[in-house]
């Protein structure tokens, strides 16, 4: 009998193993690579932390990853925007059905609280308050507690974005039970900010909001979204649990983007992908993003892998550069920099980091935007000679194996220190490919790792010759002036290369504020244009990102935005 035991045991290990890994009841499992320390909705930090306080909160619009466009969430339909001189007018009303987690509904009080907070001083918002400045004030409807607008400074398509999409609403309930906040309006928050340091009842706010429980504690963590926060390990797991009695289920119609569909979803954090994709082989993880190339093409190849789950590579809004400090001697002359842009290998450095998995660029406009990316510009061709000759014309001589050049009646020489984020290997890869490209051409190029503050320290300070980094955009805005004007060049700005001329500046001002899609598309092709012929970045590359995810699940919604799919909409599917 005990014989039969076993043959039966085996038998059922064969058959388990050769079934698709089951998502655990009706629970989803993600795979974080960090524990993100912190869910405050105001001060949270990890860039992996907005996926988790969506299942918490929400803002007034949200973006669909469905078809990418920006929709209603807690508003009940799109602002009615009015412009009048130096100020606009953003009338917002929240959904009738839209409720907090103990049961009240969510008013305009709460949005006026949510913007107290992130502009209330001493309270930890440095992150985001300087992008709210723009909201001046909140009027509400005296017949409609659910109604409001926002005053505005000035007006740009950006304010949409920013005002509905871009922060989230708190209850004021929980976030301010005392009334801390009540007496000072948000002019008053906002124009004597220095001097509200010091006033008592601030002081007593920032440290109750900056504290553990609003940044960790289940009880206070509370938004209007589907999920509430069961369990956070750290360093382990953290587990939200479908609300039992969610508004979004009564509203009057189904709305695809207002979602809450697995039980449970769980983040398990592990940081070493060798051991994220144990577990995902063993069935412990259902969804995994950002997969290394090579481990994608791995699993995507591997039959018995590729029966088990799904694998997406959706083109990112983000892509890979590599700066020169067009402020240094060396490379002041745009001829100087295409040289050392037609010492990048794209094909090698595509397929040596990305798989392949990724689309050559010529500025900062995604090539998937056919509305809006310049066609006509070719990225610089790898060519050792082409750059030598470069070099020549902007008065480089060979002496010996050594490239020099008069400067200020100074001999300089042209070497280079390039500069990346020690912890990026793919961008080691990528330095180590472009210092052998630009050793044939007598160039020498020393790497040097560094830690992310430090390297970004050097780049405000303008200590470096060049950098490897990568840059994040969105379909719906093009402001660029933080990155590309030279108002933005010097240590308070993030124009590292020194990039601009006056023409560039008109059309990066003109894009801020530009209504007309014709226009902008003018605009745009002509601001590749010179970013191309300057080459203070060479644009190597869009990312696509890799994402596998178990085949019983369904209605993924998978997006080229981050975090490129919509995890409250996912289905079970049955075989």
């Amino acid at each position: 009998m005990k014989k039969i035991s076993v043959y039966l045991f085996v038998l059922l290990l064969i058959i388990t193993g050769c079934r698709r890994p089951q998502p655990a009841g009706n629970e989803v499992r993600i795979r974080m690579g960090q524990d993100p320390e912190n869910l405050s909705p105001v001060s949270y930090t990890s860039k992996d932390a907005a996926q988790l306080i969506n299942l918490l909160y929400q803002s007034l619009l949200t973006v669909d990853l469905a078809d990418g466009k920006l929709k209603p969430l807690l508003a009940d339909s799109m602002p009615t925007v009015v412009k009048q001189d130096s100020v606009s007018f953003f009338t917002y009303r929240i959904r009738p059905e839209a409720t907090w987690a103990n049961g009240a509904p969510v008013t305009a009080a709460d949005v006026i609280f949510s913007l107290k907070a992130i502009k209330c001083p001493l309270v930890n918002n440095e992150k985001i308050r300087p992008d709210f400045e723009f909201i001046q004030e909140v009027r509400t409807d005296a017949a409609d507690p659910k109604k409001f607008t926002l005053v505005c400074k000035g007006f740009t398509p950006e304010h949409l974005l920013m005002s509905g999409e871009r922060f989230f609403i708190m209850p004021e309930y929980l976030g301010d039970p005392q009334g801390l906040l009540k007496p000072f309006t948000l002019r008053q928050l906002q124009n004597n900010f220095d001097a509200l340091t010091q006033n008592p009842q601030i002081a007593q706010f920032a440290e109750q909001f900056n504290s553990a429980d609003f940044t960790r504690n289940p009880e206070k963590l509370q938004g209007s979204a589907g999920y509430i926060l069961e369990n956070w390990t750290t360093g382990q797991q953290i587990r939200f649990k479908r609300k039992p009695d969610w508004w979004g289920n009564k509203t009057s119609e189904a709305i695809g983007h207002l979602t809450a569909n697995p039980e449970k979803i769980t983040f398990r954090i592990v940081p070493d992908n060798a051991a994220a994709l144990v577990a995902l082989k063993n069935g412990q993880l259902d969804v995994w993003q950002n997969v290394p190339a090579t481990i994608f093409q791995q699993l995507r190849q591997d039959k018995t892998q590729s029966g088990k789950f799904q694998f997406f590579t959706p083109q990112t809004y983000s892509f890979v550069y590599l700066g020169l400090n067009g402020q240094s001697e060396k490379f002041s002359d745009p001829r100087t920099r295409r040289a050392m842009a037609h010492l990048l290998d794209l094909d090698a450095i595509i397929k040596t980091t990305q798989q392949n998995l990724a689309v050559k660029t010529v500025g900062p406009i995604s090539p998937a935007d056919k509305r809006f990316y310049n066609s006509a510009i070719q990225p610089y061709a790898y060519n050792v000679t082409r750059a030598t000759e470069l070099l020549l014309l902007a008065g480089w001589q060979k002496n010996g194996s050594v490239w020099e050049k008069k400067s200020n009646g100074q001999t300089i020489q042209l070497k280079l220190n390039l500069s990346y984020n020690a912890s990026n290997s793919e961008y080691e890869s990528i330095a180590l490919i472009f210092q052998q490209a630009a050793a044939k051409a007598g160039i020498p190029v020393a790497l040097q790792p560094l830690e992310n503050g430090v390297l970004t320290k050097d780049l405000k300070a303008g200590n470096f010759d060049g950098f490897i980094r990568s840059l994040t955009g969105n379909p719906f805005v093009f402001n660029f002036k933080p990155i590309l004007h030279s108002e933005s060049i010097g240590p308070e700005g993030m124009n590292y290369t020194g990039f601009g001329t006056p023409e560039s500046d008109r059309l990066i001002e003109a894009l801020y504020t530009s209504n007309s899609e014709t226009e902008k598309a003018k605009m745009l092709k002509r601001l590749q244009e010179i970013l191309h012929d300057e080459s203070n970045m060479s644009f190597l590359f869009f990312q696509q990102d890799r994402i596998v995810v178990n085949k019983q699940l369904g209605n993924l919604k998978i997006s080229g935005i981050k975090p490129g799919y919509d995890v409250s909409a996912f289905t079970l599917q049955q075989d």
